[in-house]
């Protein structure tokens, strides 16, 4: 593990376990996640979970949207569960009203969002859906930066967001699943369901917070995937059925669930110890970006010159947050263990 003495080859310990004199604090912040530059592991969750979106696209003629969405908040749920190293009893033991209302807020919240931003990409090019979700932490962004040159990343960030939408082919999707809702088009409620995604986004990163503050390890991550898990179910049973048994849609599910939750949401924790919230909702305008990208490689979905141009955009605004990344101390306010941000 180091210096001071410890020897080669040495037993390891668990977190919270004391070791001559020095936490397992000390080994996590050697390990090579936390070794790692903040911002190549905010963009590596971000690729994980934009394929694990574009695979759930490919699914979506055999299960739905609402189907898809069970399939992997059920098996992110299990496998955080099972990692965990802890029961969901154990957690809950000795909690506050409170602090079981937040955990239970998030999870709805949670769920609501990976409910939403499927809807909206069954109907509208994961690209374009991806680019109306980011408003809701370019929002977060703005309202939390405390330097004017924050701003001005948010705002060229934004002016790509807006050229994202523009351009190339017709935004409503010719999918089954793609039906409007409540009299609106497809178009409409694709757009509309972006939008709700985009709130529930926002709402994720405050709750994310409050989450983590008040459990520790990424207990308080699974109890809200669990909840999650459960808000989805009634949908993806009313819309899939007895096609959500089918073995090759269970693994399908097992995998999406392993690239859309797990994985970047753990990634997530990790950045958030060790940026500001602005500059991580700065970097998270890469989203759209890599969004698009996924939506023509593995959906067929075209681009304009207009959203590559919007793509520069957008990766310009996240190397200059990069350049600026300020590293918080270690008496910063930040996320407790437990909980990361991210979308869908």
């Amino acid at each position: 593990m180091g210096g001071g003495g410890d020897h080669a080859g040495g037993q390891d310990f668990p977190l919270g376990v004391t070791v001559r004199g020095r936490t397992a604090r000390t080994v996590r912040e050697r390990s090579p996640l936390t070794a790692a530059p903040a911002s190549l592991v905010v963009f590596t969750g971000i690729i994980s979970l934009q394929v694990g979106a574009g695979l759930a696209g490919r699914l979506f003629s055999q299960v739905g949207p609402a189907g898809m969405t069970g399939l992997r908040l059920w098996w992110a749920a299990l496998v955080l569960a099972a990692i965990g190293g802890r029961t969901v009893a154990e957690v809950l033991r000795g909690r506050t009203r409170r602090d079981l209302a937040v955990a239970l807020a998030f999870g709805v919240v949670l769920g609501a969002m990976n409910y939403s931003i499927y809807q909206s990409f069954a109907r509208i090019p994961l690209g374009v859906a991806v680019t109306i979700e980011f408003l809701g932490p370019l929002a977060v962004a703005v309202a939390s930066s405390r330097r004017l040159l924050d701003i001005l990343w948010v705002i060229l960030a934004a002016g790509g967001v807006l050229l994202l939408t523009r351009g190339g082919t017709s935004l409503a999707s010719t999918a089954a699943s793609s039906r409007g809702v409540a009299g609106l088009s497809a178009q409409a409620t694709g757009i509309a369901f972006g939008l709700l995604a985009a709130t529930c986004w926002a709402l994720y990163i405050l709750l994310s917070r409050a989450t983590g503050r008040r459990f520790p390890g990424a207990s308080g991550l699974t109890i809200a995937m669990i909840v999650g898990a459960v808000v989805v179910t009634g949908p993806a049973i009313a819309e899939a059925g007895g096609a959500l048994l089918r073995p090759s849609v269970l693994f399908a599910g097992l995998a999406i669930g392993l690239l859309s939750s797990v994985i970047p949401y753990r990634l997530e924790l990790e950045a958030l110890r060790r940026v500001p919230t602005a500059t991580f909702g700065i970097w998270m305008s890469l989203e759209p970006a890599v969004a698009a990208l996924v939506g023509v490689v593995l959906l067929g979905e075209a681009l304009g010159p207009r959203q590559w141009l919007a793509i520069a955009l957008v990766v310009i605004a996240c190397a200059g947050a990069s350049r600026l990344q300020r590293q918080p101390s270690d008496s910063s306010p930040g996320l407790a263990p437990g909980l990361p941000l991210g979308p869908q």
